[in-house]
């Protein structure tokens, strides 16, 4: 489900990916269902695509966002209207205790909670990557 969920740079919000065309993409908005043309030249990139830096490997944004769903029981996360940076990351170190204390910023914490509510409020709580189904069924021949 994430790799259709796209971060547009310079454009608040997610976008869906609807489909696709000659150099640009249709996406369609999850904060009021607009459609529009995402270019080439503008900076794309899909949620399945982004990890969160730890002491060890990365972790993928779909791992980090099922964290954030069980401690929350699939509801929206609920901090202070201008939560300090050291709320926000008591609140990463809460579902992502081994994070990169150098390398994560608040600002990235802010932008993670912030796309977590914004797919929770569109009904979009299977973070669960599709390909694995795909492939424990070809095991299993």
């Amino acid at each position: 489900m994430l790799k259709t969920i796209l971060s547009i740079s310079g454009k608040p919000g997610l976008y869906k990916l609807v489909s696709r065309g000659n150099n640009m993409l249709i996406v369609e908005s999850l904060i009021d269902k607009r459609r529009f043309p995402a270019y080439g030249n503008e900076k794309i990139i899909s949620l399945g695509d982004i990890a969160m830096y730890t002491d060890g490997d990365d972790v993928p944004l779909r791992e980090v966002f099922e964290a954030m769903k069980k401690k929350e029981n699939g509801a929206s996360v609920v901090l202070s209207k201008k939560p300090s940076n050291n709320e926000l990351y008591d609140y990463l170190s809460a579902v992502l205790p081994n994070y990169d204390r150098d390398r994560v910023h608040a600002s990235d914490v802010k932008k993670l909670i912030s796309w977590y509510n914004l797919l929770v409020a569109s009904g979009m709580t299977d973070f669960e990557e599709e390909v694995q189904a795909t492939e424990e069924e070809a095991t299993e021949e």
